[in-house]
């Protein structure tokens, strides 16, 4: 899959390309690994990596079932492996208002249009739409 990525110039063939659904239980493992893996190697260079350690084991498959057992969680598929994932839910059980969480792209594919595509899926989500605010934590 590297090869493809690298010899995948086009952003357009990447994005066009990657697949999006709704999380299912047995992606549990595989979208916690991607955030970890966003922890480590790309927020721990904001964040200092023992704070990103001390998060990623906070952030177990536990804690991703949590999230989205109240969120519509997406994935987001290039041949078959998550490369993205994004959620919405209404901010504290408001009908107006919502809140964007967990949105993280695979490093790997980061330059690739699949961070615009996740937000466009999310601004499709029934809870962007009715919101009148939404709430987008700008931070881990």
């Amino acid at each position: 899959m590297n090869d493809l990525i690298k010899n995948s110039k086009s952003v357009d063939y990447v994005k066009n390309c990657v697949k999006t659904r709704r999380f299912k239980k047995e992606d549990v493992k595989e979208v916690r690994n991607l955030i970890v893996k966003n922890f480590l190697e790309i927020n721990s260079r904001d964040y200092g990596l023992s704070a990103m350690e001390t998060l990623a084991k906070v952030y177990d498959e536990e804690k991703v079932l949590n999230v989205a057992s109240y969120a519509h969680m997406y994935v987001f598929e290039f041949e078959e492996k998550i490369v993205g994932t994004g959620s919405i839910s209404s901010f504290w059980g408001s009908e107006t208002e919502s809140i964007l969480l967990c949105i993280f792209v695979l490093p790997e594919f980061h330059g690739k249009g699949i961070g615009s595509k996740i937000i466009s899926t999310l601004e499709q989500d029934e809870f962007y739409v009715r919101a009148n605010r939404i709430e987008i934590p700008a931070s881990i």
